[in-house]
């Protein structure tokens, strides 16, 4: 019985601990591109820190005004935005939690609050060192939470999506990347349009979330890995 029961808890662990947030076939790739989006994010942070007007760029691409996004477009912008206001967010997270336990994705789950919190806090570590500011000298704008929020939810849900569907290499960095490039997109659109950032704020919380995102889901990996690891020596000990 001791024999079985040992067995049993050796199996159920190893395959807790193949549940990877961070598929193995993507995380040199993930890596290199959350390299790069930090890199990113600095230089953006060197350049516009202490600043509080649009660059070159941001002329470039849309001014931002109270009054870019009309009706009915101006409504979806308000609703998104909503997303990344705290009452908005806490829906979003207990939900995307709520779905990975469903799944039976405890890693997941995990996964969805640290990498959200992390961010968030991320973006607001980052705004109050560079000091760029819109519409007056109390608005923090770079980078964008709202944008780094939106970009990191979208993250996790392709990371899950790649481990549950086992996607390989190629897709499942296709999908990670179209993920969070459509989410960032989207709420950069809004937050612009709205007149809450620049368009430089929205790239640099993209990006963040594209740096915070992988290295979470590899530590949350890794210390579930190390837990799984203990329990099954525990068991071992627990048959001699």
């Amino acid at each position: 019985m001791d024999r079985l029961a040992g067995t049993d808890l050796e199996a159920g662990q190893g395959q807790l601990a193949a549940r990877a947030v961070l598929p193995p076939s993507l995380r040199a790739w993930l890596g290199l591109i959350a390299a790069l989006a930090a890199s990113v994010v600095v230089v953006l942070g060197v350049l516009y820190a202490g600043r509080g007007g649009p660059g070159r760029v941001d002329s470039w691409i849309i001014p931002p005004t109270a009054d870019s996004v009309r009706p009915p477009w101006r409504n979806v912008a308000l609703v998104l935005d909503f997303l990344g206001e705290p009452a908005g967010s806490v829906m979003v997270i207990a939900a995307g939690v709520a779905g990975c336990l469903l799944l039976r994705r405890p890693r997941a789950a995990v996964l969805v609050v640290a990498g959200a919190g992390l961010t968030v806090g991320t973006t607001t570590l980052l705004k109050h060192l560079v000091g760029r500011t819109i519409h007056g000298a109390g608005n923090l704008s770079y980078p964008s939470g709202h944008t780094a929020f939106f970009t990191a939810l979208a993250l996790m849900a392709a990371l899950v999506a790649t481990g549950r569907l086992g996607l390989g290499r190629t897709a499942g960095t296709s999908l990670v990347l179209a993920a969070a490039l459509v989410a960032g997109a989207t709420m950069g659109w809004a937050e612009v349009g709205l007149g809450a950032h620049y368009p430089t704020d929205a790239l640099g919380g993209w990006c963040t979330a594209l740096a915070v995102i992988p290295a979470t889901a590899w530590l949350v990996d890794h210390l579930a890995d190390r837990m799984a690891d203990q329990i099954t020596d525990a068991g071992r000990r627990e048959r001699r």
